[in-house]
């Protein structure tokens, strides 16, 4: 039973803190309580293996997205980011959905502060405003289409060439959609952490290390980045291109929780995260965000349905639409 006592201490920590009496096998009980409860439980490619093997489905924010929309379940269990969760309230009002850390944010969500984002929009009247999904339910309220790194590029070209394009929150996606496109866009200043904590210098080291290595690479890093990778995708791009290309070794610049997914689908090649800046022990990127989700706060956010994801609905209504656009152009 949720009482005001544990609901409070979890408005504070962002998520259920409860140790006592749990069970000791989580996944036999996060499963029973799914059927129980009839939840989707729902991962993002970057969550933790041990969440990605026990969820229903796992996928990136468009195929997640998409599965929301699609869901019959009473209760969506969104192991991901916040802006990912609001997404799956916007599209599902009447569903209950819920996040197992509640303060599991996302930099580029944060770079794009919703007040400040109305009065840049507010000055280009006279330009279409292309949001990346990762950005807040506020955020979208003031968006015509939202985008995906799955379907940006596609939903750019739909676009007349002589239609004035604000692109945000993502400078660096945004400038990839610029060179990929050929389109002059108006950009927001912001930045995914993860993906701008490649180290260049180590990343081409080790690829004279591993000269038969292809460099592959999501378009929110950096375009030095860019310029030296044999493909760039998003991640579910990037999963599918390890599959279906011939090659046998490839240097993966995304977060490191994709491979996961990639080792179980190609255990027979070589699979090396591309290193950050920063020394650390994994050797690769992390977000620090998406493994703020652990086994017991799934289960503690399933068993107690807490914290539950919110949006208030004038801005649902006017959210809603950027992502309905979105589903029509992809």
């Amino acid at each position: 039973m949720l009482t005001q006592e544990l609901k409070n201490r979890a408005d504070q920590l962002g998520y259920i803190d409860v140790t006592e009496n749990n069970p000791t096998d989580l996944k036999k009980e996060i499963t029973r309580l799914k059927e129980e409860k009839n939840a989707v439980f729902l991962a993002h490619y970057y969550q933790d293996a041990e969440i990605q093997d026990l969820a229903d489905f796992v996928g990136d924010s468009l195929a997640l997205a998409q599965k929301a929309a699609d869901t019959d379940a009473d209760i969506i269990l969104f192991a991901g980011v916040h802006f990912m969760a609001e997404t799956a309230k916007i599209i599902n009002p009447e569903k209950k959905v819920i996040l197992p850390d509640f303060k599991a944010g996302c930099s580029l969500a944060e770079a794009a502060p919703a007040k400040e984002f109305s009065e840049f929009v507010k000055q280009h009247p006279d330009h279409t405003v292309v949001t990346y999904i990762n950005s807040s339910a506020e955020v979208k309220a003031y968006t015509d289409i939202t985008v995906t790194s799955t379907n940006a590029l596609k939903i750019i070209n739909s676009l007349p060439e002589d239609e004035k394009i604000i692109f945000a929150p993502d400078r660096n996606l945004g400038k990839y959609i610029m060179k990929e496109t050929g389109r002059d866009m108006l950009l927001w200043d912001g930045a995914c952490v993860v993906h701008e904590a490649f180290a260049l210098e180590k990343i081409v080291d080790l690829h004279k290390e591993n000269p038969h290595a292809k460099i592959i690479a999501h378009p929110e890093s950096e375009m030095p980045l860019l310029k030296v990778a044999s493909f760039v995708g998003s991640t579910a791009a990037l999963l599918r291109f390890v599959q279906e290309d011939e090659g046998d070794a490839y240097i993966v610049a995304t977060e490191a929780g994709i491979l996961h997914k990639m080792r179980e689908a190609v255990p027979h090649k070589n699979l090396i995260p591309a290193p950050s800046k920063e020394d650390n022990t994994c050797a690769c990127s992390e977000c620090h965000f998406m493994k703020m989700n652990t086994l017991e706060k799934v289960y503690n956010c399933l068993q107690y349905e807490y914290p539950e994801v919110n949006v208030e609905e004038d801005i649902r209504v006017k959210a809603i639409g950027s992502i309905e656009r979105m589903f029509e152009l992809s």
